[in-house]
């Protein structure tokens, strides 16, 4: 065995073009030693040290983590790096996808790229600068991730040959399809958890009966104001209609003025245009901030008694805010009458092969090991489709819930905002949304989002 107990990750800079990925260079000690954690998958971890020599390899990647981010990456590679005695860079960047188009149009690009979104790595795949991962590797997501055909569809692209090949793995995922709220508002209320969306706006419904307000809307973020109300909307096409329809609605072989989306604009409008429903009333829920928005489910009597919003919200909650105690979550239920399953919104990063190599195809295949996702799943902010990952291994209950919402899909999709056109996903429709919110009709608001998509052609 070629396992290197004290193996540690060297890090430099990659220069591209006068920019720089990283600026540090450091060691990355294994955090865990092998058999430490018993929840972890160790046997994993050997079967692969014994399968994979690198020794004299180096193998770079570049991705969007900075900072603590970054060293809980670099926590993952370690463990390749110990398994198969490759020297493993990563270099991180806040410019990541511009940095990673400069340094491959440079012939300098790295031999993993990790992308937020599939759409830089689709444009990427076109231009010939991945690599295919292979029918292997397609087959092996289908069968051991949630929902796996929706994860090869989104990391499939069209490549320089014309042909449809999966080039991105995705591995970190995030999941917007959540509802905040105060476990102690809801007891003292006498509220249960809804099941289905009809649940849902019955007790909408029934806390505005009671005397209190049932949401919490924000939809202010400087000059992307307007992004909440898409995540609303795309959670509720999934909900609406089928898989199909959204990627059409994606890609706009459905246009944004098809009735079913005019319709899910409208189902987001129940909840928001309702003044009775939103704290502060329909006025208040474009002018206030998301980050700020769901600090009404913290005040006693509370302001709000849900908050939708995604995995990362926890992040503006009040100091000291403890999940479980004052704050948990559900998920954003599906229609009961439209049977759509389990589909789950959200978002996360794949991993690309930008310059091919041993080490590079190693990496990917050690990705395929539950020991690389449960070592992430035991520190912080990691979630996993893969199912022969140790739920156990989250580092807190809270992860662990929203990794059983991820399990439990039978769709994903990606935000929709985020894989359409900028000047659609980043524009019209942040601002069309806003437009509705205030009042605007919603078949006239997605018309005009159309007329800006056709004059994109």
């Amino acid at each position: 065995m070629k396992r290197k107990l004290c193996a540690g990750v060297a890090l430099a800079a990659i220069i591209v073009g006068g920019s720089a990925f990283s600026d540090a260079t450091v060691a990355q000690e294994l955090v865990f030693a092998p058999g430490e954690d018993e929840r972890l998958n160790w046997a994993s971890f050997d079967a692969f040290a014994e399968a994979h020599d690198f020794s004299g390899e180096r193998l770079t990647v570049a991705g969007p983590w900075t900072g603590r981010d970054a060293r809980l990456v670099e926590s993952v590679l370690a463990y390749f790096a110990a398994a198969t005695g490759a020297e493993v860079v990563y270099s991180g960047s806040d410019s990541f996808e511009q940095d990673i188009v400069i340094s491959t149009q440079a012939g300098s690009a790295p031999n993993i790229a990790v992308f937020p979104q599939p759409g830089l790595a689709a444009d990427m795949a076109a231009q010939g600068f991945l690599e295919p991962l292979g029918d292997d590797t397609a087959d092996w997501v289908r069968e051991n991730y949630s929902a796996g055909e929706s994860w090869v569809d989104l990391g499939s692209f069209t490549g320089p040959d014309g042909d449809d090949a999966l080039y991105g793995f995705f591995y970190k995922v995030d999941v917007k399809s959540l509802v905040w709220y105060s476990p102690d508002q809801f007891f003292e209320a006498g509220y249960d958890i809804p099941e289905t969306m009809e649940e849902l706006k019955a007790l909408t419904e029934q806390i505005v009966a009671d005397g209190g307000t049932p949401w919490c809307i924000g939809l202010g973020a400087g000059a992307a104001t307007g992004w909440p109300a898409t995540d609303w909307v795309e959670d509720l096409m999934l909900r609406l209609h089928a898989p199909e329809v959204y990627d059409g609605w994606v890609d706009n072989s459905v246009p944004f003025d098809d009735p079913r989306v005019v319709e899910a604009i409208e189902e987001y409008g129940w909840f928001a245009r309702n003044d009775a429903f939103v704290a502060g009333g329909v006025e208040a829920v474009p002018t206030t901030d998301f980050r700020d928005s769901p600090a009404g489910l913290f005040t006693f009597p509370p302001e709000c008694y849900m908050h939708k919003q995604a995995s990362f919200i926890p992040t503006f909650f009040p100091e000291g805010t403890e999940y479980g105690f004052d704050v948990d979550f559900f998920y954003f239920p599906a229609f009961e009458d439209r049977d759509p399953g389990n589909p789950v919104l959200g978002a996360g990063t794949l991993f690309a092969i930008a310059d091919d190599s041993e080490a590079a195809r190693g990496l990917m295949a050690f990705l395929q090991t539950p020991i690389a996702h449960e070592i992430w799943m035991a520190q912080s902010g990691f979630l996993t489709p893969y199912h022969e990952a140790n739920p156990e291994a989250y580092g807190d209950d809270a992860l662990r819930a929203m990794g059983e919402i991820l399990r439990e899909a039978t769709t994903f999709r990606f935000d929709a905002s985020d894989l359409m056109p900028g000047e659609i996903g980043a524009g019209a429709f942040w601002t069309g949304m806003v437009d509705y919110t205030t009042g605007d009709d919603a078949g006239d608001v997605a018309s005009t989002i159309e007329e800006r998509w056709d004059a994109m052609r």
